[in-house]
């Protein structure tokens, strides 16, 4: 991040900028420096200075959503305190499903438009989920509260159901309706806790 305010507002404004082009429904692949610049009211230029292409840009956005949901669930898990790990794994799915309803803009990085696929890049996914702050939530939530014993069996078992539960979340979002979507994360939540639990 920039040090200076000038500065600053103007990643902001190109952040926002991209960020309301994605909530109405502008697939990645259809934005463009000159698009976001436009928007934005800065110049190309003036884009380029802090962004090298439109990829750093969506993943900027990533991030601070990733960091913002891992906040919304810590804030999540105080006021629903769940009683056993299955209400726990339900209370993480649902609050990812919530989060991507709230903000469309991250369902179109996260998932695509129309099941085409996530559109954050790879190294930025993999500095994140190295950075392993979801996991390391869920992991120490489950030894502390419920007394799940973390095994590298079961950090296997963790890994695979966050990527399942990932590409799950994003097949519900492609749905026709508000109900099957339901039923999909409903059935989602019940084949993670069969794999972890």
């Amino acid at each position: 991040m920039p040090v200076q305010n000038r500065s600053q507002e103007t990643v902001q404004k190109v952040l926002a900028a991209t960020a309301a082009m994605l909530a109405r429904g502008l697939a990645v692949e259809s934005l463009t420096t000159a698009a976001i610049a436009g928007q934005a009211g800065v110049s190309v230029g003036g884009l380029y200075r802090f962004f090298p292409d439109k990829q750093a840009i969506v993943d900027a956005i990533a991030l601070r959503h990733m960091e913002s949901f891992q906040e919304a669930l810590s804030t999540r898990l105080m006021f629903a305190f769940p009683t056993s790990p299955a209400d726990f794994l339900g209370v993480v799915v649902d609050g990812f499903a919530d989060y991507l309803v709230a903000h469309p803009d991250f369902r179109t990085i996260a998932f695509g438009q129309g099941g085409a696929g996530r559109t954050i890049s790879r190294a930025t996914r993999d500095a994140y989920a190295a950075s392993g702050e979801v996991a390391d939530l869920v992991r120490s939530f489950l030894a502390e509260v419920f007394g799940v014993a973390v095994t590298e069996e079961f950090e296997f078992r963790l890994r695979l159901a966050i990527e399942m539960g990932d590409r799950l979340l994003g097949y519900a979002f492609e749905q026709g309706s508000e109900e099957e979507r339901r039923r999909v994360i409903k059935e989602t939540k019940r084949i993670l806790n069969l794999m972890l639990f």
